[in-house]
């Protein structure tokens, strides 16, 4: 089954029509809102070089995992 995701809004304007690989490749500054700073920092400070790295991310990951229980307590 063929799926369809407009990603306009969370990607640079350099990224919209790249493939789901290429953008998982990309910097994180591919991502709406982050800048080669951000780049940076996130190497210095996570080791993280793409996005693909960064949503692969063990802290990343438990951060959002955490987030969604969160959002379940009750």
């Amino acid at each position: 089954m063929a799926v369809s995701v407009n990603l306009e809004k969370a990607l640079d304007k350099a990224f919209e029509n790249a493939t789901i690989a290429e953008v998982l490749a990309a910097p994180p500054s591919a991502l709406a809102g982050l800048t080669a700073a951000h780049d940076e920092q996130l190497l210095a400070a996570l080791k993280v070089k793409t996005i693909g790295e960064l949503g692969n991310n063990k802290y990343i990951r438990l951060a959002v995992a955490l987030a969604d229980l969160g959002g379940k307590e009750g």
